[in-house]
């Protein structure tokens, strides 16, 4: 827990939130530009950080998911995606 006041680089960020970076990595509806915005990856540097971090299999099955997957670029969204998550995503609480 960091103490109110304290400042973190983004590199502190990214080390400190990478499970749910990988976790929007893996979501279909989170586009590359929303992780950008959120953490300053651009799609490179996520794709860096997805081989680092798993297994080369499972990075393997994410490059070729989000290849065939037009929905992780908000340019080639069709218009009826409006949101970056589903309604029953977050089910803590319920």
């Amino acid at each position: 827990m960091l103490k109110p006041g304290t400042t973190i680089s983004n590199f502190e960020k990214i080390e400190l939130d990478k499970s749910r970076i990988i976790e929007m990595a893996w979501e279909d509806r989170t586009t590359f530009e929303s992780i950008k915005i959120q953490y300053g990856l651009d799609e490179p540097a996520l794709m860096k950080l997805m081989k680092a971090s798993l297994k080369l299999s499972s990075y393997k099955l994410w490059r070729n998911r989000i290849r065939i997957k037009s929905i992780k670029h908000e340019k080639l969204r069709v218009a009826k995606v409006t949101k970056a998550f589903c309604p029953t995503q977050y089910k803590i609480g319920r």
